[in-house]
């Protein structure tokens, strides 16, 4: 398999990593596109992406802590969400946010994320603990769970329960699901994508939204369908089969930016 191959094999993984670090599309795939862009213009750099997702991700981690060190953001705070975005970044530390990240959404090794983040595996695991404590600490909400799988709704039911969220309902349905909206708004909105009529968690993810905003993480088998970069793409995004860490790590994220409206 050529490089470029190579590098296109993990590009939709690496930008569903780059937008919940920042919590955008926007601002994510312009982080990956300036990696990609310093690489092309540096052999060296552009060889060692031969070692696969390790050196891939470790070349983005690059461009993000220079971002961060410059005190750059991608995409201008001319709202009050992106004002307000940017604001919660600046009291988690990135480390963390990045080390809980990729070693439960992206299920890298411990070994693994110290590689890229050039930090050693003590560090690593000190920061994961910190992110984890973060997660704890983050405002409770109501959350509307859509799934039509049974024994996959009632482990989300208790994962959710056990972080001390509230359920406000559960669905099978895009019907299913905006009765339960009408009856409460949810604060958080865990969706699967193929529901058990054959409707779209997607269309009934538009329904709520049309009533107002509210962070939403999607849960699928198939991602890549999702990251294609030829339609609107969601920001949190869950691979089945899940680790019950990894959704955990995706509901911290959503809840600290407490918005399912990507920046810029």
């Amino acid at each position: 398999m050529s490089l470029a191959n190579q590098i296109a094999a993990h590009l939709p993984y690496l930008r569903r990593y780059a937008r919940a670090l920042t919590g955008s599309q926007n601002a994510g795939d312009a982080f990956v596109r300036a990696m990609l862009e310093a690489a092309m213009a540096d052999t060296a750099l552009m060889g060692a992406l031969e070692g696969g997702r390790v050196p891939l991700y470790r070349a983005f981690t690059k461009v993000w802590e220079s971002a961060q060190s410059d005190n750059v953001f991608a995409g201008d705070s001319t709202s009050e969400h992106e004002a307000g975005a940017q604001h919660r970044l600046g009291t988690i530390t990135p480390p963390a946010r990045q080390a809980l990240l990729l070693t439960t959404l992206e299920d890298f090794t411990i070994p693994e994320a110290a590689a890229i983040l050039e930090r050693d595996v003590p560090e690593v695991e000190a920061l994961v603990a910190e992110a984890v404590a973060g997660i704890d600490r983050e405002q409770k909400t109501s959350v509307l769970i859509i799934e039509d799988e049974p024994l996959i709704a009632m482990q989300l039911e208790d994962l959710v329960g056990g972080l001390g969220h509230k359920i406000c309902g559960t669905a099978a349905t895009r019907t299913q699901a905006r009765e339960v909206v009408t009856e409460a708004m949810p604060g958080l909105v865990l969706a699967d994508i193929q529901l058990a009529d054959g409707s779209s968690g997607l269309d009934a993810v538009d329904d709520i939204l049309s009533l107002g905003s509210v962070p939403v993480i999607f849960i699928t088998a198939y991602p890549e369908r999702l990251l294609t970069g030829d339609r609107p793409e969601p920001t949190y995004l869950v691979t089945k089969p899940f680790q019950e860490a990894t959704v955990r790590a995706a509901i911290s994220q959503a809840l600290f930016f407490r918005s399912s409206k990507p920046l810029g």
